[in-house]
């Protein structure tokens, strides 16, 4: 009894942290996690490459999905990933994801993708993995193209498919979500919410920029990163809770921005968006 599934990343339009209402888009970097079944009654997590890696989340995801199909099994979940972890780039929604569609193709039975992504949410939100749920990032990542949500309520407010080419600086620090100052990315507020108005309107780039200015001030991140984008780029933004970056525009425009921002230190790489989301392969 075995499943195999691979989830997208995902860059930020807007960071939920200030309202509850968030938004993201799916990149083509993906994490993949192989469930396999067994009689043992426990479950137990590995990440490739990473011995020491916090294997709870990937745990309580399928424990949860075990749970709901009142289905009497221990799991080994095994995940690798192109995405760094700790980055804000969705590491732990695309986890959170594969671990959970592969738990359901391992058991041969099917759930809504909305249902899976919201059980991906729970799990994270068991292991204090979040602030907000994540279940904008989480989304993105199951539904693939770009999402609008209400984090409060599980709620999806609006899915678009696009086609974007992206930019992604990636320093060598990490940043953990659960760490973020929720209260300073609140006094921010007045202007996630013009963000929120503007991506809903499917002013994306726009609303990219205007999040990546307030949050890199509430969050204390650089705005050069930003600036050496601008004006350029259809939109740019501080990523989740950093400390990467993403950029959207045509593809000349950001191989331009990737020679500034090789220049620091870090990774620099181009990829696109993803539509298809989360699958069993």
């Amino acid at each position: 009894m075995h499943g195999r599934a691979k989830a997208p990343a995902a860059g930020t339009v807007l960071n939920a942290l200030a309202t509850g209402t968030g938004s993201a888009f799916a990149i083509d970097a993906a994490t993949t996690a192989d469930v396999e079944l067994d009689d043992s009654g426990e479950v137990r997590g590995e990440v490739a490459n990473a011995p020491d890696a916090d294997t709870r989340l990937v745990e309580r995801c399928a424990e949860l999905v075990l749970e709901t199909r009142d289905a009497d099994y221990g799991a080994t979940v095994r995940t690798e990933s192109d995405v760094p972890m700790a980055s804000g780039l969705k590491s732990s929604s695309a986890a959170a994801n594969a671990t959970v569609v592969a738990t359901l193709a391992a058991l041969g039975v099917e759930m809504p993708r909305k249902d899976a992504c919201r059980l991906g949410v729970r799990a994270a939100r068991d292991v204090g993995v979040t602030v907000t749920g994540a279940f904008d990032d989480a989304s993105a990542s199951m539904l693939g193209g770009v999402t609008v949500t209400d984090n409060e309520r599980d709620e999806l407010l609006t899915r678009e498919e696009v086609e974007w080419d992206v930019l992604v600086w990636t320093p060598p620090e990490r940043a953990f979500s659960a760490d973020a100052d929720a209260s300073r990315c609140r006094r921010v507020a007045p202007m996630a919410d013009l963000v929120a108005d503007l991506a809903l309107d499917g002013e994306y780039g726009r609303a990219m920029t205007v999040n990546g200015f307030a949050f890199c001030g509430a969050l204390g991140f650089p705005t050069d990163p930003l600036l050496d984008a601008l004006p350029d780029v259809r939109g740019v933004s501080l990523s989740g809770t950093g400390p990467s970056f993403v950029a959207v525009g045509g593809r000349e425009v950001l191989e331009d921005v990737q020679e500034r921002w090789g220049t620091r230190e870090g990774t620099t790489w181009l990829t696109t968006t993803q539509t298809d989301g989360t699958r069993t392969i």
